[in-house]
């Protein structure tokens, strides 16, 4: 892969000069400490309303900084628009307004550099409030030029490789790192509130278990010992609830050997919660209720986005959401009945026929003929069904040989009380009655460590310690974990997870000579 590089990666000779030549004057291009008295945005909320009359009699005057962002040079003033984290605001910069040495420094700076200045307001002909400046100095002087600024930054390599260029030019992006943010801590606040305990538990595990997937392995010299970069918190969580701690959650950094797409990156953020004397009933009412209020907070409504053909497409969020079983869904949004699901060998040929790329090589073909019904009629609803799944829709009742950890139904053995959410035809959240019997967990452990040996890399390994947990006792418990960069994808309408993780994985970069 070759990485085009633009002009503003290379760092610019003239800036370098201008540099130099503010050391030979005596002045840093690095100062050490300034502080303004005023963040820009509230400087723009005191005075929004006074007119020029009024500013013009009373002058009010702040001490502001931010980075330059524009310069445009009339004769012998200049307007430079300045940012800082809140807001935009304009300063007028008059040789005669400024000291000789001052103004020496002005000449020096250009768009980019960080300046501090003081001065009173008034607005201009077209009523944009302005600070003129009486005093400036250079705070930081930058030696790569910014992206032009009409254009931005638009190659989308560029942006995700060097992120602190795309936060300066595109401020739809740091837009949605705040909502980020924000999302966040209301998931936070939001189970805090219901009792629950923030807790951390490893992220380096001897035995990588609470999901189906491939994890990074690692090894600990002082120990000498191999250990795996956690792929859930799961069952470290769920010996929290044998332990009394019957509320916990964490919001916790999951890493997954697998490679990456729009929905997936190795390292990822979910909120994984169990609840003692709960079912998953209780907890798709959880995700209901808050999901609806983070959305309203976030967007002002129950709604999120999703990117389609036509472009940005708004879900609604309003209760209630369906709740179907995997064979209904699969009826409904592909036509196939479900008195024609009901023995392993109908499932196959329905297979057979309706996503025959799954089929076309002999590993795949016997990889399917070793899987119980419940795995191909899995297979099924994720082929034909979950792209589908656009508004918020929870499938029910997942079959037992795929979920290792999860209570089987009275009604059906073979069946768990089992859920998970899709939004805009991803899936967000997935949980479960815990299996609280060691005995059966054992049993369930012992065939994924058969699959795991007959080729399966994503088997759970058998873990005796949790077995032994589960051997003191884990009251009726549900437990669930939903993907925070999805929820973020959601109702921030971006349709690519790199837009919602501030630095992700990336190739190598190669620079052409």
């Amino acid at each position: 892969m070759t990485v085009i590089i633009l002009r503003w990666y290379i760092m610019d000779s003239h800036r370098l000069e201008k540099m130099e030549r503010l050391k030979e004057a005596g002045i840093s291009p690095y100062i050490n400490y300034f502080k303004g008295n005023k963040d820009l945005s509230e400087i723009a909320a005191a005075h929004k309303d006074d007119s020029s009359e009024t500013l013009q009699k009373n002058k009010p005057e702040y001490i502001a900084a931010g980075r330059i962002m524009s310069m445009r040079t009339f004769g012998k003033a200049t307007f430079i628009t300045v940012k800082d984290r809140t807001d935009e605001l304009q300063l007028y910069i008059k040789q005669d307004m400024l000291k000789k040495d001052e103004f020496d420094v002005f000449k020096l700076c250009d768009v980019g550099d960080f300046v501090g200045a003081g001065g009173f307001l008034f607005r201009t002909k077209t009523g944009e409030l302005t600070m003129c400046a009486t005093s400036f100095t250079i705070l930081t002087k930058t030696l790569r030029d910014l992206p032009e600024k009409w254009h931005g930054l638009k190659d989308v390599e560029i942006r995700h490789r060097h992120r602190y260029v795309d936060l300066i030019a595109n401020d739809s992006v740091k837009k949605t790192f705040i909502k980020r943010s924000l999302i966040v801590h209301l998931l936070r606040e939001y189970f805090v509130s219901k009792g629950f305990m923030e807790v951390e538990t490893p992220m380096m595990q001897p035995i990588a278990g609470g999901a189906a997937a491939k994890p990074f392995v690692t090894h600990h010299n002082a120990l000498d010992m191999a250990l795996c970069l956690r792929i859930a918190p799961e069952l470290y969580l769920k010996r929290l609830v044998v332990g009394g701690l019957e509320r916990v959650f964490e919001i916790n950094r999951n890493f997954r050997n697998e490679g990456l797409s729009v929905r997936h990156n190795p390292e990822f953020t979910m909120i994984e919660w169990y609840m003692a004397y709960a079912d998953f009933h209780d907890l798709m009412n959880m995700i209901e209720e808050f999901f609806i209020e983070i959305a309203i907070k976030v967007n002002g409504k129950p709604v999120g986005y999703c990117e389609g053909p036509s472009g940005l497409s708004e879900i609604d969020l309003s209760a209630p959401w369906p709740r179907l079983t995997m064979e209904e869904a699969i009826e409904k949004y592909a036509g196939i009945p479900v008195q024609e699901m009901v023995t392993k060998e109908q499932v196959i040929n329905i297979l057979k026929k309706n996503c025959h790329q799954k089929l076309t090589t002999d590993n795949n073909t016997q990889m399917v003929a070793s899987w119980g019904k419940g795995r191909l009629v899995m297979e099924l609803f994720e082929q034909l069904v979950e792209h589908k799944l656009f508004n918020p829709t929870f499938i029910i009742n997942y079959p037992k040989d795929v979920s290792p950890l999860a209570k089987s139904s009275k009604a059906d053995p073979e069946i768990t009380e089992r859920f998970e959410l899709f939004v805009g035809g991803i899936e967000l959240a997935n949980g479960f009655n815990e299996l609280n019997d060691p005995i059966d967990q054992r049993e369930r452990f012992e065939k994924q460590v058969i699959a795991r040996e007959s080729g399966d890399e994503e088997a759970h390994f058998m873990d005796n310690d949790y077995i032994t947990a589960l051997e003191y006792g884990m009251p009726p418990t549900a437990g669930a974990g939903m993907g925070v960069d999805r929820l973020v994808m959601t109702l921030c309408g971006q349709r690519n997870i790199r837009e919602v993780i501030l630095f992700p994985h990336m190739r190598p970069e190669e620079d052409t000579e």
